[in-house]
């Protein structure tokens, strides 16, 4: 058993970091090449799919409730060598997110048109949103179930076997976004309809494979019984890190609907832009979100372990690496952003107000990374509670508020909203900064020391 205790507590950030960084990439790309390829169709349908995503994102957070729990506890009691504890939490987060699965398409599918009629949406962009939410809103729970699988294989290590689904997960949609675009083979072009349903086609695929490498690698089949009889203790302990870790990532996603409404006020052209500068703007903090990830799944088990000065050591090392690496490739895309954003549209209205946003980012991403690096490092030690409430406080009276008054108010446009989220990002980055020099893992432990090797 001290083979498994050396594995878990001695895997390095690189080995954990490098399949996550193109697993990343591959998730982000997609929404790049499904932007690219729908700008080819239609603006209209780049804003409206835009704006139908946010809903969708929204819905994917309320999974991650129990795959941020998984991730952390599954960690820390790798950590601590309670290893048949960390097998129990893999079935019972899998048992949870079946049935979250299942009430949030339902939730969907239901009630597509309320949700949309919030942006004020009308023609065109109207019918592509309405058109993809309710047809992708139909595999939500297979979403919800790859999730808990994913967070399961991260957790002890296996972030190649989630690479690979990623990117076979890609090629279905990629292929399938042809046909319905292009009509490949002669069939018909279905436009957003087909997009959604090759989606659909891919969230098929990775729920399978998935569940083959849990078995595979891990050993774990899950039956009826894990989705009948979940555990109330599991429940109660994966909700209790879930429910606030995924309260930040929830708060930002209802603020940046409320900021897309701010942008819609400003036209379509504004819209699109904003959509093509989010799909950009990933690439600057591409590395930061992977190298945050590696972090958290090692802080995890550092704390479990009682390695509190490794802990400590790893989140700043990690912090200076992110915020130098997010700052060159701004700059990078910064200097290139007219021929980057004539990728993407002709539409000289929509490139003279993304271009001037391109290099807000500049300003934007080093706050961003420290950010991500740090809220999700302590969450990892059990201090879940202050992400979200300096999350809370500063996306809404800061974000929303300046996005607001420099956009609309000011007549600032995109660049004013994308200047207020910088403040808002600079200002969490530094809490979360002092935060973590305090240590707060070393007044109250997340979980409780390991009496015995299991």
């Amino acid at each position: 058993m001290n083979i498994e205790k050396n594995k878990f507590q001695d895997q390095s950030l690189f080995n954990i970091t490098w399949p996550l960084f193109i697993e990343i990439s591959l998730h982000m790309s997609m929404g790049i090449i499904a932007t690219l390829i729908l700008s080819g169709y239609a603006d209209n349908a780049v804003a409206g799919v835009g704006v139908a995503n946010q809903i969708i994102n929204i819905f994917l957070l309320v999974f991650n409730v129990t795959a941020i729990g998984g991730t952390i506890l599954i960690g820390q009691n790798l950590g601590a060598n309670r290893l048949d504890r960390a097998r129990q939490l893999a079935r019972s987060a899998f048992g949870m997110n079946f049935w979250i699965g299942i009430v949030m398409t339902i939730i969907v599918v239901s009630f597509a048109g309320i949700f949309l009629q919030f942006y004020g949406l009308s023609g065109e962009v109207y019918q592509y949103a309405y058109t993809f939410l309710t047809i992708t809103g139909i595999s939500l729970f297979l979403e919800a179930i790859s999730l808990a699988l994913s967070a399961v294989l991260r957790s002890y290590g296996h972030t190649r076997e989630t690479m690979f689904v990623t990117l076979m997960m890609n090629i279905i949609s990629v292929f399938g976004y042809f046909i319905a675009i292009k009509g490949w083979f002669g069939l018909p072009v279905t436009g957003v309809a087909g997009v959604s349903v090759s989606i659909i086609v891919a969230r098929v695929f990775l729920m399978v494979a998935l569940f083959y490498f849990v078995y595979k690698k891990l050993a774990i089949k899950f039956n009826i019984k894990d989705i009948i009889q979940i555990d109330r203790t599991d429940i109660k302990e994966l909700l209790s890190i879930g429910v606030p870790s995924a309260g930040e990532n929830l708060s930002y996603q209802f603020s940046q609907i409320v900021i897309t409404s701010f942008v819609a006020i400003l036209g379509d052209a504004a819209l699109a832009a904003r959509v093509y500068i989010l799909n950009i703007s990933m690439v600057c903090f591409l590395f930061s979100m992977a190298i945050a990830q590696g972090t958290q799944i090692l802080v995890a088990r550092y704390i479990g372990a009682e390695q509190y000065s490794r802990a400590l050591k790893r989140g700043l090392k990690t912090l200076r690496i992110a915020m130098l690496v997010s700052l060159v490739a701004s700059l990078v895309v910064a200097f290139i952003g007219e021929p980057l954003l004539e990728v993407f549209t002709e539409n000289p209205a929509i490139i003279a107000i993304g271009l001037p946003v391109l290099w807000a980012i500049v300003f934007i991403e080093p706050g961003r990374a420290m950010n991500i690096v740090l809220m999700g490092s302590l969450k990892s030690t059990g201090d879940v509670r202050f992400p979200v409430i300096i999350g809370v406080i500063s996306m809404w009276g800061i974000a929303v508020v300046f996005s607001y008054l420099f956009g609309i108010t000011f007549g600032l446009g995109l660049l004013g909203i994308w200047l207020a989220q910088g403040l808002d990002e600079w200002l969490r980055g530094l809490f979360a900064l002092k935060r973590w020099r305090a240590q707060p893992w070393l007044k109250k432990k997340a979980t409780k020391p390991a009496v015995e090797a299991l």
